[in-house]
């Protein structure tokens, strides 16, 4: 067997002995052999192509506990480990645009004064929930206020009470005086004593809930999201998703495992992959949006977008003269297509302050 010295091997390879040091210290990548007496390693040629892809992985940004699994898995079947590099690779992407926004949000406030500025914007707003046609009762919560927005799906036994007690702790929000500068830990905070409340009114048990809400500052909305209950928002006559269902069938989509037209009907497409509930701790998506004269904002449970597609809800969006006929509207075509689920939504427009 041809014995690369660590030296050598890490010039092979581009890791530094360093590196190789801690790989094998973590059961990573481990020398072929090591001197009894002086505890020098020497590696085997055929160890590159594994430190290689460690190396690169490395690059790539990957912590090493998801290092190992894949070189695990590429020793086995290298087709699964290519899997999860583009699973990886999919979340890095979706971080990465959280952050954009985020970043693109701050370039605007800190410099010139925009048009949003200038001129007082406010919300009109409304809300509806219904139970549907099938299910025996209501599990939805929908709050729509001056500053707050919010509509969370319960789930399991007392999951009526998981989206009530979810909702109201956020209410406070909506008479307090919000900081756009600290909107995002005002809002991370808030779903932190949503989750508390939950589990106070679960218990041990099953029960839980979505929850999608926004906070408004005056000029931007605030996102908190976790759960398969969406926020949309309806500019220039198109309709935009601003939120990520967190459900098992849409991380396999995101991984190029299943195509939209099997997801649809998929034994596991309603199973939730994070909500708020006594055996998860929050982990919300945050995101501020800039809002603009015009926009029409829509949260909704997933008892709508099951039942209506996305272009139907553009449509009746688009020529609902107000909030209040907006969520009429919309409740009504989930239940003219079968209701099969509780349906709720929040609509609330962006318009210039009246005097």
């Amino acid at each position: 067997m041809d014995m690369l010295t660590i030296g050598a091997f890490a010039k092979a390879c581009r890791l530094t002995p360093k590196a190789l040091r801690l790989y094998d210290e973590l059961e990573l990548l481990r020398p072929a052999r090591v001197d009894p007496d002086t505890g020098y390693r020497y590696y085997a040629a055929g160890q590159l192509e594994a430190a290689r892809l460690v190396a690169w992985l490395r690059r790539l940004g990957m912590p090493l506990s998801a290092i190992r699994e894949v070189c695990a898995l590429h020793e086995q079947d290298p087709a699964a480990a290519a899997a999860e590099i583009r699973a990886h690779w999919a979340r890095v992407e979706a971080e990465t645009a959280v952050r954009r926004d985020l970043a693109a949000f701050l370039v605007g406030h800190l410099s010139a004064p925009s048009q949003e500025d200038t001129v007082m914007l406010e919300l009109r707003y409304a809300a509806r929930s219904d139970r549907g046609l099938v299910r025996p009762a209501n599990q939805d919560t929908a709050y729509a206020g001056r500053r707050l927005l919010a509509v969370a799906d319960g789930y399991g036994p007392g999951g009526e009470g998981a989206s009530g007690a979810a909702v109201r702790a956020l209410t406070a929000l909506d008479t307090a005086e919000v900081p756009a500068g600290g909107v995002l830990g005002l809002l991370e905070d808030a779903v932190r004593e949503a989750s508390e409340a939950v589990r106070e009114t679960s218990g041990s048990g099953d029960a839980g809930t979505t929850l999608t809400a926004m906070l408004w500052t005056g000029s931007s909305l605030a996102l908190a999201h976790i759960g398969d209950s969406r926020a949309y928002v309806l500019r220039d006559g198109g309709l935009f998703r601003i939120t990520h269902d967190h459900t098992l069938v849409q991380s396999l989509l995101d991984e190029g495992r299943l195509t939209p037209e099997e997801a649809e009907t998929h034994p596991q497409r309603l199973l939730l992959l994070k909500s708020l509930s006594a055996a998860s701790d929050p982990l919300p998506d945050l995101r501020l949006h800039e809002a603009r004269p015009g926009d029409r904002y829509l949260l909704c449970s997933d008892g709508l977008p099951t039942c209506v597609p996305d272009d139907r809800i553009r449509d009746l969006l688009t020529t609902a003269p107000t909030p209040d006929d907006a969520v009429a509207a919309l409740t009504s075509a989930a239940n003219s297509a079968g209701g099969a689920d509780n349906v709720s939504c929040v609509v609330a427009d962006v318009v210039e302050a009246t005097a």
